[in-house]
């Protein structure tokens, strides 16, 4: 079986290895991860602790 590492991303929900990670620029409180694909085509992402939706 593989050994599967990498995080989730908060867009699409897929486990990816190459994302960025960044705190909630309006909480700064829940990790926000985008995958690259995510990111290449403006996938809408929404924190869970205040609501804030980006793109």
């Amino acid at each position: 079986m593989a050994n599967l590492s990498g995080s989730i991303c908060s867009s699409c929900g897929r486990l990816t290895s190459e994302y960025v990670e960044f705190k909630c620029p309006s909480c700064s409180k829940e990790e926000i991860i985008r995958c690259q694909s995510c990111r290449e085509k403006y996938v809408r992402y929404k924190c869970s602790v205040c609501s804030y939706e980006g793109p």
